[in-house]
């Protein structure tokens, strides 16, 4: 039986496609489809996975495309529920492959990366966080035994850059990429310079904008530390990520076409909602720190979707991850201090 795929027209030669994440509460990745003097051209692919592949395939027919007809794919961020199948889709149709030089490095860095150091790095950071002994063992495990597969291996190496400030190079469209880190170092929105398709109905603001996981209409995107071995340069990836959403306010889109839930309009009382989140956020941590706590006590402390004790290996990983880009956001404000001596390193507020 023919795979079926519910699409969504949103006028002006613009799709999206709602691609299958597998085993993920997110359900889906919408995958943007715009059309251009030279055929379509993607924004995102979706996970790499054969039930994503057969409904990506199947929402192209149900535009009026194919995956032959790809001319290009735009990767708003290297993470795999976004640039998994973009490989897989170049193979099929020839098309290039365009990303920022940020994740660009992160993709060849992860193609490239001996896997065993990867873990050897990953053990000394959740050590360093407090990590109790009973996380760090399997890691250890993994590396003696040699079991020390990572996700990533496969991702697709990007033909073109994406230029923040530039309009790409897509004949008949005027989509200009706007780079807003936080999420990853490479993160980019990018924004059709169009007049919406229903501005002549009243619609308010200024083109379309595809937001990735940058801006999303209900849920705020991880913000963690980027991991490199090689670069001991102190980043504030949630710093980036606020200066990120006010650069995107000002530019009033009168759509917001995110890569996950849905589209929706007002992204100025988003962007300060969201902002108005993290405040609060960064008090109730701040208020935490009474005590000193580890990197590692502070992630147990924090409102997740579950309990602590519920939430899985690996993603207890990603937690402590955004628990310490949230102590160097605290850091750098003056809030918040690491407490001297300490080992492993504890912060206060101040």
């Amino acid at each position: 039986m023919a795979q079926v795929t519910r699409v969504t027209e949103h006028g002006g030669g613009v799709w999206s496609i709602p691609v299958p994440i597998p085993d993920n509460p997110l359900g889906h990745t919408l995958v943007h489809l715009l059309d251009t003097d030279r055929g379509p051209v993607l924004i995102d692919t979706g996970w790499d996975d054969p039930t994503a592949w057969d409904t990506l395939t199947a929402g192209l027919a149900a535009c009026g495309t194919s995956v032959s007809d790809v001319h290009g794919v735009l990767v708003t961020h290297h993470h795999p529920d976004h640039h998994g199948l973009s490989g897989q889709v170049r193979e099929a149709s020839g098309a290039w492959i365009a990303m920022h030089a940020a994740d660009a490095q992160v993709v060849r860095r992860t193609r490239e990366a001996e896997p065993s150091r990867w873990l050897v790095y990953l053990e000394e950071k959740l050590s360093a966080a407090g990590a109790p002994e009973e996380h760090l063992a399997p890691l250890r495990a993994s590396r003696v035994s040699g079991r020390t597969g990572l996700p990533g291996q496969r991702a697709a190496l990007p033909d073109r850059e994406i230029v923040p400030g530039e309009l790409l190079d897509l004949p008949g469209r005027r989509l200009r990429a706007v780079w807003t880190p936080g999420h990853t170092p490479g993160h980019v929105c990018l924004h059709l310079e169009e007049a919406h398709p229903a501005a002549g109905e009243g619609m308010p603001g200024h083109g379309r904008l595809f937001s990735g996981d940058h801006l999303l209409p209900e849920i705020t995107p991880h913000i963690g530390l980027y991991e490199d071995p090689d670069d001991t340069t102190v980043i504030d990836p949630l710093g980036d990520y606020l200066d990120s959403l006010e650069r995107v306010a000002a530019l009033a889109p009168a759509e917001v076409l995110p890569a996950h839930q849905y589209a929706f309009t007002d992204a100025p009382a988003r962007v300060r909602a969201l902002l108005s989140h993290h405040e609060e956020r960064l008090a109730g941590l701040r208020a935490l720190l009474t005590t000193p706590l580890t990197p590692w006590q502070l992630a147990e402390s924090m409102e997740w979707n579950r309990p602590w004790e519920q939430i899985p290996y690996g993603s207890r990983n990603i937690a402590v991850s955004e628990a310490e880009a949230h102590l160097r956001r605290l850091v750098k404000l003056g809030r918040a201090e690491a407490v001297p001596g300490s080992d492993p390193v504890t912060y206060q507020a101040i």
